[in-house]
């Protein structure tokens, strides 16, 4: 058994790379990473990091069902989404993702940032503005869209790698016994 294991799905390579710098992040070296689709069960680690694209506010199925077969241990998280640095925004993800970590695990904390998004969603809000070209909300979202083209950047994966090195110093120093 490792003491450490990164598991994460990617749809575009934004949570794969997050899920890299984190994995390199963790020093010791009892540790592993893989992707969720070939994950087979929850007892393979002490400590899991677990890694998601945001999809409407949450997480996928197979994350949620990830989550249900880890028990008794330790479980971090980590994401990106499309929607830039908003805290409220944020902290719903968080809420909606850690409520399916079964009571039994302890949650250590959750980093998020932002990733950017297939060409369709662009296309989407553009449809939006061609049928009202006053929809604030579409200009809102077009804008968001052109600021994740450039993310997850180097600021966001120092982040990640800062956020797994202070979790595993915490555990080293027995906060979370």
């Amino acid at each position: 058994m490792k003491k450490y294991k990164v598991l994460f799905t990617s749809r575009t390579g934004n949570t794969e790379k997050v899920a890299v710098k984190i994995y390199e992040a963790i020093a010791d070296s009892s540790k592993d990473i893989q992707k969720i689709e070939a994950f087979e069960g929850g007892d393979d680690a002490e400590i899991y990091f677990i890694g998601f694209w945001a999809d409407h506010g949450s997480c996928s199925m197979e994350v949620m069902d990830c989550l249900d077969e880890i028990h008794g241990k330790k479980i971090a998280l980590f994401g990106t989404c499309g929607m830039g640095s908003n805290k409220e925004y944020y902290a719903g993800i968080e809420a909606s993702v850690s409520a399916f970590i079964p009571d039994d695990n302890e949650y250590l904390g959750m980093f998020l940032c932002q990733g950017k998004m297939p060409i369709q969603v662009r296309n989407k809000y553009e449809e939006m503005l061609k049928r009202d070209a006053g929809d604030e909300k579409a200009k809102f979202m077009i804008k968001n869209f052109n600021e994740a083209m450039l993310h997850p950047d180097k600021r966001d994966l120092e982040n990640a790698a800062a956020f797994a090195s202070k979790i595993v110093e915490e555990i080293e120093h027995g906060m979370y016994d």
